[in-house]
């Protein structure tokens, strides 16, 4: 299946399709290319007979990091209603499994929270970067409160700190923590168990359960994205600088870091790079 990108790799497995994020120059980021050939993965499975459930996968020690702040402001053309993958996710049928490799945040994370099953490496970490990068980031204030409660939500997107593996597990977040070797044996696995259900009542199950989850208009996901401060978000991490926000009246002294340094936790990828919202 064509996914119309490079950087997304389809492969048949019998009734399971795996889809491997790989772009590992970005750091596993998505451009808009990718994240419409995530929609495309789920839209195939549903249309094929012959698949019945899909896994979504990462290389390396990414899984995804979120959106390619590169592909931001290009000549690509935003995805349009049904591109992206998390409404066909919400609102779909399919049986989807993702497979946690490694760092997981921004929009990674929400397919985790989306997906079925989060089966994770015991390696992964996440983060919430989004607001440190000017994004309001609506999915992750439609999806985390319902699944950790508002108390974390808050504090986990206000202060974009980094947690593991077995902190997302305590906190509810994901369901499965694993041996990194194992990771992809567990994925299969419980993508199986997923098809002894009975597929109508299964579907119906899933409808009833992401009611407690508002849906969230994708066209706010592209807004939240073309504002001043993302824009200058994503400007300054591309030139690895502290991001210069507007204080407004009475908000002139600029912000630091708890050592006093601006843009301190600017950082934060799985070995230490900067990664993307």
């Amino acid at each position: 299946m064509d996914l119309g990108t490079p950087n997304l790799r389809f492969e048949r497995r019998g009734p399971i399709a795996w889809c491997t994020v790989d772009n590992p120059t970005q750091r596993n980021a998505l451009s808009t290319a990718m994240y419409r050939g995530l929609g495309r993965a789920v839209q195939g499975v549903a249309r094929d007979p012959r698949l019945e459930a899909l896994v979504i996968t990462g290389v390396d020690d990414v899984f995804i990091v979120g959106g390619d702040p590169a592909s931001h402001g290009s000549d690509d053309a935003p995805p349009g209603d049904g591109d992206l993958p998390f409404s066909l996710l919400h609102q779909g049928d399919v049986p989807v499994v993702v497979a946690i490799n490694g760092h997981c945040q921004a929009s990674g994370l929400w397919l985790a929270v989306l997906a079925d099953v989060a089966v994770v490496s015991e390696r992964a970490r996440f983060r919430l970067p989004e607001l440190r990068l000017g994004v309001a980031a609506p999915w992750s204030a439609a999806l985390l409160p319902p699944v950790i409660g508002l108390a974390r939500t808050k504090e986990l997107a206000l202060t974009s700190r980094s947690f593991s593996a077995a902190e997302a597990y305590a906190m509810g977040l994901v369901a499965r923590v694993v041996p990194h070797d194992d990771l992809h044996d567990e994925a299969e696995r419980t993508a199986y168990e997923l098809l002894e259900a009975a597929p109508g009542a299964r579907a119906a199950w899933k409808r009833a359960v992401h009611t407690h989850i508002e849906p969230v208009d994708e066209r706010s996901v592209a807004a939240s994205i073309s504002t001043t401060e993302a824009e200058e978000g994503f400007a300054a991490f591309a030139e690895r600088r502290p991001p210069s926000w507007s204080r407004g009246v009475g908000r002139e002294k600029d912000r630091r870091g708890s050592n006093g340094r601006l843009g301190e936790h600017l950082d934060g990828g799985a070995d230490g790079r900067r990664t993307p919202a």
